[in-house]
């Protein structure tokens, strides 16, 4: 019975996220001198969790499925400036900006999926050609349209309720999107046929063609959730804040990575969870943010950044191989 439970536990993507989540928090505690509760109450990671988060999931999903996006970085900022431009400078309804920057999302997860699908061109190559396509389009439609590298917008009451108000004068609304999304890409993960799919594509792709899953179609929309995603996340910023800049997003290719190994996806991909990248995200937005509230000295964020990652990434490696020591195990009849 004891080793059926512990190769349950185990062999759980989450399992290795959610010890390091809890590592994380009693390493600030105990060394760091934080106040759990004033950290854990705190708006400032919860803010940073769901705006990552958000990219993070298409991200994983297509991790898993064995493929990678990175031109995400270039995605958020062309998303904001989309909405600012259509919206802010033109003065079009802001219903056309909205729509203007999910489009924009649409179109280039189509072209990553298409070439990643159609030619034998690694998606990490495609994506990053995407990603420094992109960084120049944006910069040199903002000046050629806008004559400035920053674009301001008022949007009106209904769209800042909807997509960038605070909740309880500090908290981003964008938090609610982050749940739903985590939600929904949950069921369609581990409770559909499609998620059996997804990991049958990550662990062999041929073989996952060959047995009818349509793994070409799969692949093109994971890309066009992962771009759309990303426009979506840029696009509720410039809502926020009432203005866009063509700079910032880079940092997310790092973080959405990061956030996605730390919640146990396998970077060879056909192994992950919605709840491990969920914590993983989690994890990271309490590292990055966390330390602000104990008395480690800044300078070293980088270092636990960094360290945390390997730590995580050896956890959820020692968890997998207990699962396939446990297993036989646990299969084995008892002796009369």
């Amino acid at each position: 019975m004891r080793d059926l439970f512990l190769a349950a536990l185990t062999k759980r993507a989450e399992t290795g996220a959610l010890v390091s989540l809890l590592a994380v928090i009693l390493i600030f505690v105990v060394f760091g001198g934080a106040d759990m509760g004033t950290m854990l109450g705190a708006a400032s990671w919860v803010n940073f969790a769901a705006n990552l988060g958000i990219v993070a999931i298409p991200v994983g999903l297509l991790m898993i499925a064995g493929e990678l996006d990175i031109s995400i970085g270039a995605m958020i900022p062309a998303g904001s400036m989309t909405v600012s431009i259509l919206s802010g400078y033109y003065g079009l309804p802001i219903g056309v900006g909205i729509l203007g920057a999910l489009a924009l999302g649409v179109f280039v997860g189509l072209v990553n999926g298409l070439l990643t699908v159609r030619t034998t061109v690694p998606s990490l190559i495609i994506t990053l050609a995407t990603l420094v396509a992109m960084q120049g389009i944006v910069l040199s439609a903002s000046v050629l349209l806008t004559g400035k590298a920053s674009v301001p917008l008022a949007a009106p009451d209904w769209a800042k309720t909807i997509f960038g108000t605070l909740i309880s004068g500090s908290f981003q609304n964008i938090i609610l999107w982050w749940l739903g999304l985590s939600t929904v890409a949950w069921g369609f993960v581990h409770h559909s046929r499609y998620g059996n799919w997804l990991y049958a594509m990550g662990g062999d792709k041929v073989s996952a063609r060959n047995a009818g899953i349509p793994t070409a179609k799969m692949t093109i929309w994971l890309f066009v959730l992962s771009a759309t995603a990303a426009s979506f996340v840029g696009m509720c910023g410039a809502i926020l804040f009432n203005s866009a800049q063509v700079s910032g997003g880079m940092n997310y290719i790092f973080n959405a990575i990061v956030s996605v190994v730390v919640g146990g996806v396998l970077l060879t991909g056909g192994f992950g969870s919605i709840t491990g990248i969920f914590i993983g995200t989690l994890t990271f937005a309490i590292v990055s943010q966390g330390i602000y509230f104990t008395q480690i000295d800044r300078n070293w964020s980088s270092l636990i950044i960094g360290a945390t990652l390997l730590l995580a990434v050896l956890m959820n490696n020692r968890f997998r191989t207990l699962a396939l020591e446990v297993a036989p195990r646990a299969k084995r009849p008892a002796k009369a």
